[in-house]
């Protein structure tokens, strides 16, 4: 969804070449859906996809759902349950609903499937987000706040 701010974003940013790709279809009801699958770069242990991607994959179809409502939200609050293993290659839906919405607060659910199965799911509160241009230092690539100071040096605390 073009101008939401996620052109750029791992999952769905089309301005992104490592981005996903993933797209995000919304229901009558407000649910949204996106197929998944992964590939051998986003193993954790030997075979499995990592949980940090099923954790991503709830929170960005979450955040979808509230795309698809003209919200932008940020993530206040997000928790998973990790029901069963996933192989990487495994094929799943990703799917996302409302739970409650009180502006600025909204509360979403997620799971994930392979087939019928639930795999995990997530619940999250989201914040609204006031629309604003991105900064330009951030557009360019620049570096954070700490521009100017290596990561070795940060990380000896210099």
């Amino acid at each position: 969804m073009a101008g939401n701010g996620h052109d750029e974003c791992l999952i769905c940013g089309f301005r992104n070449p490592w981005s996903l790709g993933m797209r995000f279809d919304a229901g009558d009801d407000g649910t949204v859906t996106a197929r998944f699958r992964g590939n051998a770069r986003l193993q954790g242990y030997y075979g499995l996809l990592h949980g940090g991607v099923l954790a991503t994959l709830l929170d960005s179809a979450m955040v979808h759902c509230l795309f698809h409502r003209g919200v932008e939200g940020v993530t206040g609050d997000l928790h998973v349950r990790f029901v069963r293993p996933v192989a990487y290659d495994t094929e799943l839906e990703v799917r996302a609903h409302i739970l409650t919405a009180t502006p600025p607060l909204y509360y979403l659910k997620a799971e994930v499937f392979d087939g019928h199965r639930i795999m995990a799911w997530g619940e999250a509160t989201f914040m609204k987000r006031a629309r604003r241009e991105t900064p330009t230092r951030m557009r360019s690539g620049a570096q954070s706040s700490t521009s100017g100071t290596s990561r070795e040096t940060r990380r000896r605390g210099r």
